[in-house]
């Protein structure tokens, strides 16, 4: 395998599994079966042994398998190439200041740095067909995510944003608004949304990179921009310093209007992000369902490369260890249901071209034939077993 992927997998009281073993040996799973099995639950037990928000956006408390024989959950997996292997293992703990994710990485403590540093998940659920005629707010933490999977670094900086904006806003909605305090909110925000826009547009660049010379094939090419008052700035060619200061001015003369509306009306979090089909000039949003999953598609594989290839990552080379650099597992949930024959065979080209694993839920196994001997098929029944096919 020339790809560092999952070769054990074990879940216990996860959802609906209360013991589920798989053993890999592709760089393509397919988990089939009907509806309600827990197919889908199997990737979202992957994508927790990743930093941030898992595929659900789940509680962790959601995860744990109820019932009277129910109780907190552990994912382990062990990854390979070679003689190469790393074992990740995540868990639920129930301490005395509430529920919390507990993550190891060889035996050891480890911190959502090692896990994005060995590991790095993208995906796609049927939640996200239509991102591109949905709220501007989904295709943000869609970019975002891409962004965060390039720069983890950034996720300092989204969290002191976050809590600068929140806390603004209620010093704003209070009866003595304290100015000083609110003036430091304000520079911090200024500091931390500049460098959230910096990221993106360099993570769209790369993005857009990739896509470009993609040759064109089944799946079309996404042209992406970003507007938004701090991208704006930046791609106008002016200074972070001369920004941060403009955006700090531009948050203190628009108090009266945030606290009436409730909510800070101008930054990053309120930025939108547009894709048009290359083909034929079309805006996203306008596309056909089938087109929007087909753009939506090549988006990913796209970001899956940047990752495989090093470009998100250019101090890594090509003859690194595969542990050296993070390695990307795809997770793609009924991803192959709306797409014909041919971009089934498209897709299944794609994902066995690039140095990355990937895992795939569908309902027929038929839909996956594309991928003939190059992968392993997994049949999910209910109650908890899979049976090797």
């Amino acid at each position: 395998m020339d790809f560092a992927g999952i070769r054990r997998l074990i879940l216990t009281q996860f959802r609906n599994h209360a013991r589920l073993e798989l053993d890999i040996s592709s760089k393509a799973v397919v988990l089939f079966g009907e509806n309600g099995a827990g197919k889908t639950n199997i990737l979202e037990a992957i994508s927790m042994l990743g930093s941030g928000r898992n595929l659900r956006s789940a509680d962790l408390m959601e995860m744990a398998r109820s019932g009277e024989d129910g109780g907190p959950f552990a994912i382990s997996a062990l990854l390979g190439l070679g003689d190469e292997t790393r074992r990740i293992g995540v868990g639920l703990d129930l301490s005395k200041e509430g529920p919390r994710k507990i993550a190891r990485l060889d035996g050891k403590d480890a911190n959502p740095r090692q896990l994005l540093d060995t590991l790095r998940l993208v995906w796609i659920t049927p939640q996200m067909d239509r991102i591109f005629a949905g709220a501007q707010g989904e295709r943000r933490r869609f970019i975002d995510r891409i962004t965060l999977s390039f720069f983890p670094e950034l996720s300092i900086q989204a969290n002191a944003y976050e809590r600068a904006i929140k806390e603004r806003q209620k010093v704003l909605e209070a009866q003595n608004q304290d100015r000083i305090w609110l003036s430091a909110l304000e520079e911090q925000a200024a500091i931390n949304g500049v460098a959230i826009g910096c990221a993106r547009i360099e993570a769209i660049a790369m993005l857009q990179k990739e896509i470009d010379a993609r040759v064109q094939d089944v799946f079309p090419k996404a042209q992406l921009r970003i507007e938004g008052l701090v991208e704006g700035s930046l791609m106008n060619g002016q200074t972070i310093a001369q920004i941060e200061v403009d955006f700090a001015k531009q948050l203190s003369s628009n108090r009266n209007k945030d606290a009436a509306a409730g909510r800070c009306l101008i930054g990053p979090h309120r930025s939108e992000i547009y894709a048009t089909h290359m083909g034929n000039g079309m805006d996203a949003e306008k596309c056909s369902t089938g087109e929007q999953k087909a753009l939506l598609i090549g988006i990913i594989i796209a970001q899956a490369c940047c990752i495989a290839n090093g470009t998100a990552n250019s101090e890594f080379g090509s003859d690194f260890s595969c542990f050296a650099r993070p390695n990307p597992i795809i997770l793609l949930d009924e991803a192959n249901a709306h797409l014909d024959s041919t971009r089934r065979e498209g897709l299944a080209q794609e994902l066995l071209s690039i140095r990355a694993q990937t895992w795939l839920t569908g309902t027929d196994k038929l839909l996956f034939d594309a991928f003939a001997q190059n992968a392993d098929f997994f049949e999910i029944k209910r109650p908890n077993a899979a049976k090797i096919v």
